[in-house]
């Protein structure tokens, strides 16, 4: 029986994590984390999550609990998930990731780190999701630089950064494909006299509000015609079980970093 923490587990992640862990056969919760200030700490991580008591405490110390997990899953913020790989590197944990709104160097220290212990690592776990990064990654390769590229995302009024992680993939992909660094022809949001679109841009237009789960288009707008591929997270369960999946996935390497498109082999 595979052992599972869950970093984050007040989050709405964190809380469909415990009811699949609950459902699974073949891993248990061992242990569930959140920062100290968080109301859970010292609760029952099942009660927290709307279920029945599952005996296993919240705590803010993973230090304490090493003894209890073999995996964690991660779903929290940045600097939480930077202090706890760390913690899994020295003590030989794999790491499951699904936080989003890493910079620059803290991906690299993910791939530094996973030269020691595997680390898995996706803006969405969802299955649906990495099809549509395939998708697009056809289109984009197909079209080349006759349409114009645009990606709209929507969010619950919680989600703290924006765009959205997979909305950032989606439009690294679109460059990748197109020669192009997202970071230079990356556009956020427009306000007032802007002027005409460059050809080299890849737009980005973020919504929040209410408990949207998580919707996706990437526009592929050129004269007389466009597409548009469109992915809607109707509830987080499928985020879950492709955090389940990853996880059984790395009980089985001894390093390394992966994506779910290793996982589903869609490269």
């Amino acid at each position: 029986m595979l052992r599972v923490a869950i970093s984050g587990v007040s989050g709405r992640m964190g809380n469909v994590l415990v009811h699949a862990l609950a459902e699974a056969e073949d891993m248990s919760l061992g242990a569930a984390f959140e920062n100290s200030k968080d109301g859970s700490v010292g609760c029952d991580a099942g009660e927290v999550a709307g279920v029945a008591k599952i005996g296993v405490i919240v705590s803010d110390s993973p230090l304490e609990k090493l003894d209890d997990f073999d995996v964690v899953i991660d779903f929290s913020v940045p600097e939480a998930t930077m202090s706890l790989v760390e913690i899994c590197q020295d003590h030989c944990k794999a790491m499951v990731i699904g936080t989003t709104g890493f910079n620059d160097s803290q991906l690299a220290a993910l791939r530094g780190y996973s030269k020691n212990i595997p680390i898995f690592v996706s803006p969405n776990m969802s299955l649906g999701v990495n099809i549509l990064f395939k998708l697009v990654s056809e289109a984009a390769a197909a079209f080349g630089d006759d349409v114009d590229y645009e990606i709209m995302e929507a969010h619950h009024s919680r989600k703290i950064d924006a765009p959205s992680g997979t909305a950032a993939r989606l439009g690294e992909i679109l460059a990748n494909n197109l020669s192009r660094d997202v970071k230079s022809c990356g556009v956020y949001g427009r306000q007032g006299n802007v002027g005409e679109r460059s050809k080299k841009e890849i737009g980005f237009s973020s919504i929040r509000g209410g408990d949207i789960v998580g919707d996706h288009t990437v526009f592929f707008v050129g004269e007389g015609e466009r597409i548009e591929i469109t992915h809607r997270a109707q509830s987080r369960s499928n985020f879950a079980q492709g955090a389940l999946r990853a996880t059984r996935f790395l009980s089985n390497q001894e390093n390394g970093f992966f994506d779910m498109e290793q996982l589903l082999e869609l490269s």
